[in-house]
């Protein structure tokens, strides 16, 4: 699937391209010597990827790919764009190495992390009020469906990112603090103590640079995760000391899990001991990745590959909190919506910030379709090679679907509520006559996209439908367009229907036309805006499309 692209991928303009370049660059930077490079090179550019491979040891060493999770709250959008844009990244690098290099996506979850704030989104808040400060993993489960809170957040992105079908290795930070895999980077921390203060202490304020430790201690009498200072440390026995809750002296080992590290610490410390090599982050964590870059350097490690993406905001511009719930959910998404319309919208402009609302989900689908059309048409038009800067190609990873769906979701919204549909069978109806031969079993992209259409009518175009009454020259407009389509000869399709369409909007002088269509879409459908209109009325039959039009010019649908 993903041989023989090399020499396109060296060029392709893409973002993920461009970053899997880079990715390239720096793996034969630091793995490989001046010699081996030259080596590496030549081979690359013979298309002799394996060989390479097998010649050079060190390049079949996992290519690793990191994506965090906060466990402390329901997983939200941002959550799943920090796992679908790598993912991206991760396909591109390995088209251009011709997936000899192996990689590897770890989905981290930070379910170690002190459980500081309660979310807005969740039963059950006095019984976390008392399980505040544990780590996640020891948080009771509000929704009593697991043996914790952290579990049940787990379990909640693992099933989703499982549906989508995701190629992931899940990390659990409870379970890589306990099992000893940080232990030797943990006492490496210990023993450069110091140097690590000297990179931290001058990003806090003055209170906080009075007790900041990189540790934090895990009490062993209340089971919490504390902010308490460092007063002692022994690097030879590998352990700190500190002031429990109750004041008493307390030495602890800072490794197999007695520990939790602060998140900037914790961050140089898994990317140090899991030799990540590339990593997204947002544009708010740019100083943080700064800091903890410092941080991986003064352990002796190098810091991976980074990219910083916009924030997500919800409809009122706010930055999208799991702890206030605010902005979409995944589950939110997918009633209305495909995941592949989702991964779209992940893919596009990932540098710009976009709004993460209701709204954008019918035209992230459209956007969708048409781009997958595109790529489609290149195929059959027998184009020499795949066009692997098309956004369908990304979502897809690298293997779009031959056939999309031969009707818009913007149409079939508008088709929902001119017919006023409430189940697929009264939308197949019209379909089925549009398209000769059509089911929902040979157009199961249009099957769902109907479902998903019928979801979104009745929960956001519904209620905000407003009908109003044409004015005097949108009446004879459509007077005159009723008059057009009673002469259309049998069988008329959709273009012939649109130009009779632009002919009765320039005859009555609309200009621009815009206005023209948007009056149709006020009066006809109660909203500004629609799909192309010849589409519309060839799906929804002209006959009806007459009778919905003096409907609307007696004043029917206005009193509706």
């Amino acid at each position: 699937m993903l041989h023989g692209l090399s020499h396109q991928a060296r060029d392709a303009k893409s973002w993920p391209f461009e970053q899997a370049r880079l990715l390239l660059e720096r793996i034969l930077k630091l793995r490989l010597s001046d010699g081996e490079r030259d080596l590496a090179a030549a081979l690359f550019a013979q298309g002799k990827f394996s060989e390479a491979v097998q010649t050079l040891p060190e390049l079949a060493r996992p290519v690793i790919f990191q994506c965090g999770y906060g466990a402390s709250g329901l997983p939200h959008m941002g959550t799943f764009g920090e796992a679908a844009r790598p993912t991206m990244v991760r396909t591109a690098f390995r088209a251009l190495t011709e997936d000899a290099i192996p990689t590897q996506l770890i989905v981290f979850s930070d379910d170690m992390d002190g459980f500081r704030k309660i979310p807005d989104n969740v039963p059950n808040k006095a019984m976390l009020e008392e399980d505040r400060d544990k780590p996640v993993t020891s948080v009771r489960d509000p929704f009593g469906e697991h043996e914790s809170f952290g579990a049940h957040n787990n379990a909640r992105l693992r099933a989703f990112l499982d549906g989508f079908g995701f190629d992931y290795t899940f990390m659990s930070s409870t379970e890589t603090y306990k099992s000893g895999r940080l232990d030797a980077v943990l006492l490496r921390i210990l023993e450069r103590f110091d140097a690590v203060q000297a990179i931290m202490l001058p990003t806090l304020g003055e209170e906080r640079r009075a007790t900041y430790s990189p540790f934090l201690p895990i009490s062993p009498k209340s089971g919490r995760v504390l902010q308490a200072a460092t007063l002692e440390r022994n690097v030879e026995k590998g352990t700190i000391t500190f002031a429990d809750e109750d004041g008493t002296i307390t030495e602890t080992p800072v490794t197999g899990g007695h520990v939790k590290l602060q998140w900037r610490p914790d961050w140089a410390a898994r990317w140090t001991a899991l030799s990540v090599d590339y990593e997204m982050s947002g544009k708010d964590l740019v100083d943080s990745v700064r800091v903890s870059n410092r941080i991986v350097k003064a352990l002796g490690g190098e810091p991976p590959e980074a990219f910083h993406f916009e924030l997500f905001m919800d409809e009122n511009n706010q930055k999208i909190s799991k702890s206030k719930g605010n902005g979409l959910t995944m589950e939110e998404w997918l009633r209305y919506g495909t995941p592949e319309s989702l991964a779209y919208y992940m893919y596009q402009s990932p540098k710009s910030a976009k709004r993460l609302y209701f709204d954008v989900i019918p035209k992230a689908t459209d956007e969708y379709l048409q781009q997958l059309d595109a790529y489609n048409r290149a195929r059959a038009d027998g184009a020499n090679a795949p066009a692997i800067d098309n956004p369908a190609w990304h979502v897809h990873r690298g293997a779009p679907p031959e056939r999309g769906s031969p009707v818009s979701f913007s149409l079939l919204l508008n088709l929902v509520s001119a017919a006023d549909a409430s189940t697929k069978d009264i939308l197949w109806g019209f379909l089925e006559r549009y398209i000769p031969g059509a089911s929902p079993k040979t157009e199961p992209v249009l099957d769902q996209l109907a479902g998903y259409a019928i979801n979104y009518y009745e929960d956001f175009v519904k209620p905000a439908k407003t009908f109003r009454a044409p004015d005097a020259r949108e009446r004879a407009a459509m007077e005159a367009l009723v008059a057009r389509l009673k002469s259309l000869p049998p069988g008329a399709d959709a273009e012939a229907i649109q130009n009779e369409v632009f002919e009765v909007g320039k005859d009555a002088g609309f200009e621009p036309l815009r206005g023209w269509f948007s009056a149709l879409y006020e009066v006809l459908l109660g909203q500004s805006q629609g799909p192309r209109f010849g589409s519309f009325v060839a799906i929804f039959g002209v006959e009806r499309t007459i009778a919905l039009i003096e409907r609307a010019l007696a004043g029917e649908l206005v009193s509706a």
